[in-house]
C-alpha cells in the first residue's frame, strides 16, 4: 500500500494534528489536572492541621504553681475548685512545711505564688528580693492547740510532765512554723526544758497530727484547723495567744513568676466572700 506523504504534509499544513497527537495532549491535560488537584488537597490538609494546632493552643488552660503551707491543703483545694467554675485555670500545688517551701523557692524552684503559715519564711524571701514588690498581704490567722488521742486522760499543758505521756509530737522548729509556735509556747509556760527528752519532731503539721492519731505520740501541738479534721484526736487546751508569736498566713507572688497577673487575680479571689466562707468553715480567721 502506498502512503501519501504529500497528503499528510498538506493536512498538517492546514492546522491538523498528526495521528496520535490528540491522544497525547488529552493524557497530558489529565495528568496536569491531577497534579493541581493533589496540590490543592495537600494545601488544604496543611491549613486544617495549622488551624487544629492553633485551636489546641488557644484552648489550653493557663496554670498556676502554688507553694502552700501544709495546714491549708484542704481549704485551698476547695477554693481552687470554686475558682475554676468561673475561670479557665489549672493549679499545681506544692504542699509542705513553710520553711522547706521557702528554701525551695530560694533554690530556684518554679512557682507563681507562696502562702506561708508564718511570717519568718516570707520575710526571708522578701529580704532576698524574691517576691514581687507590693504583692505581699496577710491573708489568714489561726490558733495553736494541744491535742491527744480521744481516749487520753490528758487535761492540760501541765499534764505533759506526767509519766504516762511518753512522746510529744512537735513540728520541727527549723522549718515548721507550727513547731516554732509550739516551742515558744512551751518556753513561755516553762515546760520545754522538762519535756525536750519526750519530743519527737515532724516534717510538717500534718505529720504531727498523724503521730497523735495513730498513737505513736501521746500528745502534740498543731493548729486548731488541723485538729478539727480528725475524729481520732481531741483538743486538750488552746495555747494562750501571748505565749507565741501571732499566727499569720501571708501570701505573695514570686518575682520570677511568668503568670503574675493571673496570680494577682487568684490572690484577690482568696479575699472574696466565697473564699472567706470556705476558710472560716475550715476554722481559719481572715487577717
Amino acid at each position: 500500500m502506498e502512503i501519501r506523504w504529500d497528503l499528510l504534509a498538506s493536512t498538517r499544513g492546514r492546522g491538523q494534528r498528526p495521528i496520535g497527537e490528540e491522544h497525547c495532549g488529552w493524557m497530558g491535560a489529565r495528568k496536569q489536572s491531577r497534579i493541581v488537584r493533589n496540590s490543592v488537597l495537600y494545601s488544604t490538609a496543611l491549613l486544617c492541621l495549622a488551624m487544629t494546632i492553633a485551636g489546641c493552643r488557644s484552648t489550653r488552660r493557663p496554670n498556676l504553681t502554688l507553694s502552700v503551707a501544709a495546714s491549708l491543703q484542704d481549704s485551698i483545694t476547695e477554693i481552687e475548685a470554686a475558682y475554676q467554675r468561673d475561670h479557665p485555670m489549672e493549679f499545681r500545688n506544692n504542699f509542705g512545711a513553710s520553711g522547706t517551701l521557702a528554701r525551695e523557692i530560694e533554690q530556684g524552684a518554679p512557682g507563681d505564688a507562696f502562702i506561708s503559715a508564718g511570717v519568718r519564711p516570707m520575710n526571708q524571701l522578701e529580704t532576698e528580693g524574691l517576691l514581687l514588690a507590693g504583692s505581699r498581704v496577710d491573708l489568714l490567722r489561726n490558733s495553736l492547740v494541744l491535742i491527744a488521742p480521744t481516749g487520753s486522760g490528758l487535761r492540760g499543758f501541765d499534764g505533759l510532765t506526767e509519766k504516762q505521756v511518753r512522746l510529744i509530737a512537735l513540728g520541727d522548729p527549723a522549718s515548721v512554723p507550727a513547731g516554732q509556735y509550739g516551742r515558744q509556747t512551751l518556753d513561755t509556760l516553762h515546760l520545754y526544758d522538762k519535756l525536750k527528752s519526750k519530743i519527737v519532731l515532724g516534717k510538717d503539721v500534718r505529720q504531727v497530727l498523724t503521730y497523735v492519731e495513730t498513737g505513736n505520740a501521746d500528745a502534740g501541738l498543731v493548729y486548731a484547723t488541723d485538729a478539727q479534721l480528725s475524729d481520732r484526736v481531741r483538743v486538750v487546751a488552746i495555747a494562750p495567744e501571748n505565749s507565741h508569736d501571732p499566727i499569720v498566713y501571708p501570701f505573695a507572688v514570686i518575682k520570677t513568676s511568668k503568670s503574675q497577673s493571673a496570680a494577682r487575680q487568684f490572690m484577690a479571689f482568696l479575699r472574696s466572700p466565697t473564699a472567706r466562707a470556705i476558710f472560716e468553715r475550715h476554722g481559719f480567721r481572715m487577717a
